[in-house]
């Protein structure tokens, strides 16, 4: 491979919360190590790994002129990201008028939701639910309806419909959120299984916006497809929100961007995004995208998929092996596991926190699952270097496991 994906940087003291939060008080981070145990990063959901060399050298090609002045993004920008989208997800028709900038995801959802409901109405979630949808919909009033998955007889994590039609119809449901690819459940759903969920959302006239900023990072043959892209209507009625972020490991330089195709929808969504007169982009965070987009970040993202495939197989049957009463399903995307660890701290007389607690003392800092609604389950991150993650599941096995 060309590019490094065995180096981990050293980010202590370099404003990483992946670092510098473990075993702060009063935070939400995990616990840090007992004395002669270094700390693995294995929580919060960003990389372990050298930047992509084409976005810092975009950036240092932008610092070297020395005027940072007001400025528009530019016509190199939404081409980028048109080009980004045919080539990877098949998108043929994008303009640039369909594109829109976000400072994050999570900004656009509620700018999209805003438009399309009033505070306190309901807005549909499939559970288990990433941790950062029930701090915005929380945070600015709105009621969470829970739509419950399933995992099938080969354990794979499912859509619950039933469940999903009866909850829009109960609770007068107008706007629902969409995970594609899933986090934490690390499911990257088949065409079959989007135009199921947007039919019932048709036939009740929901809106949806439909969070894809994992969608660069699936694992193995598993291909992302665009919610936007399976039906007409889908088309019309789905806010889609990207970002180069996740898939960079960009986040610190704050960056995203919606594709919304219906004008209606999109003039509005644009105001509401501006009234809080921060919502702008950084000249810096427009260069780190051009330089990710390029044919070297294409590359690069394609040699992390297949170091990420690799890390998941790993961990996933090492996990199946070794560890009995943890079940969970083999991400198809992301760099997530979530674990269910239910029959092994019953097995074990252990409640999930003191399971929690072993694996921090020994370093693997990993996720409290009850933040995103199983309150027996781990997420563990695993965008680190192979031997970083061998090196964390043998802690695991020798020191958690085993007792």
């Amino acid at each position: 491979m060309p590019y490094d994906f065995t180096t981990m940087p050293d980010r202590r003291g370099r404003d990483a919360i992946a670092l510098d939060m473990i075993g702060q008080p009063g935070g939400f981070a995990p616990a840090g190590p007992k004395e002669g145990f270094s700390p693995i990063p294995m929580w919060v959901a960003d990389m372990n790994f050298l930047a992509c060399p084409a976005i810092q050298q975009a950036v240092i090609r932008r610092t070297e002129h020395p005027a940072f002045g007001y400025f528009q993004p530019s016509r190199e920008y939404f081409d980028s990201i048109i080009r980004w989208q045919r080539l990877r997800n098949g998108v043929r028709d994008l303009e640039a008028k369909h594109i829109g900038y976000e400072n994050g995801v999570l900004g656009g959802v509620i700018s999209t939701l805003n438009v399309l409901c009033s505070r306190g109405d309901p807005v549909l979630v499939q559970s288990p639910t990433y941790v950062g949808f029930t701090h915005v919909l929380e945070n600015n009033g709105y009621e969470i309806v829970h739509n419950p998955m399933y995992r099938d007889e080969a354990g794979i994590w499912r859509i619950d419909y039933e469940d999903l039609e009866r909850k829009i119809t109960d609770k007068h449901i107008h706007a629902a959120i969409f995970c594609s690819p899933h986090n934490p459940c690390g499911r990257v759903w088949e065409r079959w299984e989007i135009e199921q969920a947007m039919e019932i959302f048709e036939r009740h006239q929901v809106w949806v916006v439909s969070d894809e900023i994992w969608s660069d990072l699936t694992l193995a043959d598993h291909r992302h497809i665009p919610t936007q892209s399976v039906s007409p209507w889908a088309r019309e009625h789905v806010a889609a929100m990207y970002a180069p972020s996740k898939t960079f490991n960009l986040a610190g330089l704050i960056g995203s961007y919606h594709i919304i195709y219906n004008d209606w929808l999109r003039d509005r969504q644009a105001k509401e995004s501006s009234l809080s007169g921060y919502n702008s982009m950084n000249v810096l965070s427009m260069h780190a995208l051009i330089g990710a987009y390029s044919e070297a970040g294409r590359l690069w993202v394609d040699e992390l998929r297949q170091v990420l495939t690799e890390n998941i197989d790993f961990a996933y049957d090492f996990i199946l092996s070794r560890f009995e009463g943890v079940s969970l399903m083999r991400p198809q995307g992301t760099y997530m596991l979530f674990l269910h660890c239910e029959d092994w701290c019953k097995a074990h007389g252990k409640t999930i926190q003191e399971l929690q607690k072993l694996g921090t003392d020994v370093g693997v800092a990993w996720q409290d699952g009850g933040m995103f609604r199983d309150p027996w389950g781990i997420r563990m991150n695993l965008a680190l270097p192979n031997a970083v993650v061998r090196e964390a599941f043998q802690r695991l096995d020798r020191w958690v496991f085993r007792i």
